[in-house]
């Protein structure tokens, strides 16, 4: 019985053994093996392998996928003005030499990304240093930055067997000192803007008035120059008709030019006129016949 429990002991162990001994890697890895700290051998080919067991050799996996770098949100960084500017940036990358990527972060995958991640800071500080703000913050110019700071980055990352594929500012704002100012500014801006409009306005406005007026005097003086020729050639009309129908009968002209003065005369209820009888004034209220 002593030898049976022996026997599958000593079937676990080695069972143990060839397990620890092997190891498969995937087509979204690359496996670096360390024979005693030291590196002994990248796999970059996916498939079934095998090593020697624990402690004697421990395998570290890098992912060989494209990751991606986010910036920390709200990083500061000055302009040519020496006005502050918070950024945010994103990174396409990922590692194409895993042995010098591993050389290069001293076997701590983790610290490729911060190594990565300061060469993003410094290509920024640098980039945004010797720009102004319009250079940064308008549509083609701020790509001008962006590929700017990825020729940058890519020739630091090739130290550390990392291809960079893309860079891009996913936010750029200004700090609160500067929004104030600018803010102010836009405002000022927009009240000279609104200002001249006003102005222009005006003048445009007083000179349409003057031209309209211009207008109405001429049409106005037309109009009654107009009226005063053709009164004047009613008024001569009516006096050469006046003079041929008075000429062929007198008696009836002097009798309606009294009826007339009559009419202008007693214009009103109250009216009085004081006269001599003899007068001929009022010779037709007589009676007929009483002008003759």
């Amino acid at each position: 019985m002593g030898r049976l429990f022996a026997i599958l002991i000593g079937g676990a162990l080695v069972v143990a053994l060839v397990a620890s001994s092997m190891f498969v890697v995937d087509q979204h890895r690359y496996a670096v093996v360390y024979a005693l700290g030291e590196l002994r051998e990248v796999i970059q080919e996916p498939g079934l392998n095998f090593k020697a067991p624990p402690p004697f050799q421990n395998i570290v996996y890098l992912d060989k996928r494209l990751q991606t770098l986010d910036t920390p949100d709200g990083e500061r960084f000055m302009t040519a003005e020496k006005k502050d500017l918070l950024v945010n940036a994103f990174v396409k990358w990922r590692i194409v030499n895993p042995r010098q990527y591993v050389i290069a972060v001293s076997g701590n995958a983790d610290r490729g990304a911060e190594r990565l991640n300061q060469f993003v800071r410094n290509a920024l500080t640098a980039e945004i240093g010797k720009r102004n703000l319009a250079d940064v913050l308008t549509g083609g110019k701020r790509a001008d930055v962006a590929a700017a700071v990825r020729t940058d980055l890519a020739q630091n990352a090739k130290d550390l067997g990392i291809e960079v594929f893309d860079v891009h500012l996913k936010r750029i704002e200004f700090v609160d000192q500067v929004n104030n100012a600018v803010y102010e500014r836009m405002k000022a801006d927009r009240v000279r803007v609104a200002n001249a409009l006003r102005a222009t306005g005006a003048a445009e406005a007083e000179t349409i008035r003057a031209d309209a007026e211009r207008q109405r005097n001429t049409i106005l003086a037309e109009g009654q120059r107009d009226a005063e020729t053709i009164k004047g050639e009613g008024d001569a009309q009516a006096s050469q008709i006046y003079a041929q129908s008075f000429g062929k009968n007198p008696e009836f002209y002097r009798f309606y030019r009294s009826m007339e003065a009559y009419k202008a005369t007693f214009k009103g209820r109250n009216d009085v006129i004081v006269l001599d009888s003899s007068s001929e004034f009022f010779k037709y209220f007589k009676g007929p016949g009483a002008g003759k």
